[in-house]
């Protein structure tokens, strides 16, 4: 039996990484958005030192030969950008602190169900491997595939992190009355679930064409940006709605049947807000000349939505299995 203040700690502790692993999402994506991703040429130190300088003078004369010699022909000291990058790194060090903690903390249910420390371990690792795959980002002077790489990776991070703690509250999941729960509102939601993974993959295709336009434009004039968008941009834009009804009949459902004052209501919520707001990102990145403010906010959006999806699923696979 689990003690209940350490059950509450391992919640409250993994919720807050949760939380912390999204922020970096938007970090990474500002970093992207800015085009800050190689502010610091070299990993771990940035510019050769552990604390960035702040001006062009504190780097060596010749530091343009230095790391042109490595492969990184066009380095030119930016201190935004630099720091943006070295921000961006210093919170994924935090992430790693928190993780380990809250690997640490799950210690508690190894004898109550080693699944969840075995996860918690699970995801400690692989921020390990996301830590050398940041690495390989920087070595492989951003190319857009190790760039999709490192996000999906992140993605998976979080979907295991939000199991682990929802799993270690099966309790409070298995009072949710799902009595309503139907097998085509099961199939629904896994249809919805695959339509953001498949909507994440065509965004992680433009952004890859964005970087691409954005490096021929220098990252400036970005309202002529939208001339050159693939084909697969308008795809991207059109799915957006098919997603919007698909998750707000869901919503509907969940709104009709569940208690109003339930968890499973209240990410529905969320869950719609989070999709308008996706949305509203997109239309300005599509109409108002792609502000780079909108880009990682559109980012974070759609990996917030599978969350909320996914986090759902769990509430309702422990509620049926309740009510069977």
């Amino acid at each position: 039996m689990i003690d209940a203040q350490d059950a509450a700690r391992f919640r409250r502790l993994g919720t807050l990484t949760i939380f912390a692993v999204y922020f970096v999402i938007l970090v990474g994506g500002i970093v992207r958005a800015s085009g800050a991703g190689m502010g610091c040429p070299d990993w771990p130190t940035c510019f050769g030192q552990w604390v960035p300088p702040t001006h062009e003078s504190q780097l060596p004369a010749n530091y343009h030969e230095i790391y042109a010699a490595r492969g990184y022909e066009s380095t030119a000291f930016n201190p935004v950008k630099t720091w943006t990058e070295y921000t961006n790194r210093l919170v994924g060090v935090t992430i790693g602190f928190l993780i380990f903690l809250t690997a640490w903390t799950s210690r508690v249910y190894l004898k109550a169900d080693k699944a969840i420390f075995y996860l918690a371990l699970s995801v400690f690792l692989l921020v390990g491997f996301q830590g050398w795959l940041g690495s390989a980002v920087v070595a492989s002077n951003l190319k857009p595939l190790m760039i999709t790489l490192h996000m999906l990776l992140a993605l998976f991070i979080v979907a295991l992190l939000i199991y682990a703690i929802a799993r270690s509250q099966k309790p409070i999941l298995e009072a949710i009355d799902s009595h309503w729960l139907t097998p085509r509102f099961a199939l629904v939601l896994k249809i919805a679930m695959a339509m953001t993974l498949l909507q994440v993959a065509m965004g992680t295709q433009v952004r890859e064409a964005v970087d691409y336009i954005a490096h021929e434009h220098s990252y400036i004039d970005r309202q002529f940006w939208r001339d050159s968008f693939p084909i697969i941009f308008y795809i991207h834009r059109s799915f957006s709605s098919i997603i919007l009804f698909t998750n707000l009949w869901l919503a509907w459902k969940i709104y009709q049947q569940a208690d109003k004052r339930s968890l499973l209501l209240r990410t529905a919520y969320v869950l719609m807000g989070l999709i308008v707001t996706a949305i509203l990102a997109g239309v300005s990145l599509d109409r108002l000349g792609f502000p780079a403010v909108a880009q990682p906010v559109h980012l974070l959006m759609a990996n917030l939505i599978f969350g909320a999806q996914f986090f759902i699923f769990i509430c309702l696979n422990y509620s049926s299995r309740k009510a069977s």
